[in-house]
């Protein structure tokens, strides 16, 4: 297999079973059958084994796909006029997903985290920038470090899926975190 640029259908064809896998993977998790995840991005089950040979090509694409959006979604926010407004919609989007998504949780969490070395250091490199830029704009402790912020997002994720029928961890939990990092 050679590395030339995909088509221009070839790619779309890509992306649309890139995001039909994502959905799929986060809400049934990685049992959900290749041929289910075709038939959701209106493509057939050879485009999906032609690009992703296996399952776990497709979850690690999939994976790859979402840190690193959520990476540069980071970057950005780092570099707004209001940080501190950046870094919380950042984490009520982090948290939103999160909290659905185990896909997302199982990439900064321990459990795969060898498979999304490279791309997880990124994305925890770029919420460190986006920390800091909140901090220096007045909007975050001072005393909260990048590895206690991660700590406290996969406790985030931990408690909202196992917090079981309660519909109302997801909101209590966020609003304590958040209020947690605020300056007072």
């Amino acid at each position: 297999m050679t590395d030339r640029p995909l088509r221009a259908d070839a790619r779309r064809n890509r992306e649309r079973v890139l995001a039909a896998a994502q959905e799929a993977f986060a809400t049934e998790g990685i049992s959900v059958p290749l041929d289910e995840i075709a038939r959701r991005a209106g493509v057939g089950a050879g485009t999906v084994y032609r690009h992703f040979p296996t399952k776990e090509a497709l979850f690690e694409a999939a994976m790859l796909d979402r840190v690193e959006r959520m990476t540069a979604i980071a970057r950005a926010g780092a570099e707004t006029d209001d940080p501190g407004a950046a870094f919380f919609d950042y984490l009520e989007q982090m948290a939103a997903d999160g909290g659905v998504k185990r896909d997302l949780a199982d990439a900064i969490g321990p459990r795969r985290a060898a498979d999304f070395l490279a791309q997880t250091y990124e994305m925890k490199s770029a919420i460190g920038e986006l920390l800091t830029a909140a901090q220096r704009a007045g909007a975050v402790r001072n005393d909260i470090g990048i590895d206690d912020l991660m700590a406290i997002l996969k406790g985030l994720f931990l408690a909202i899926h196992d917090g079981g029928a309660d519909p109302g961890i997801h909101a209590r939990a966020f609003t304590v975190m958040i209020d947690g990092l605020r300056t007072h």
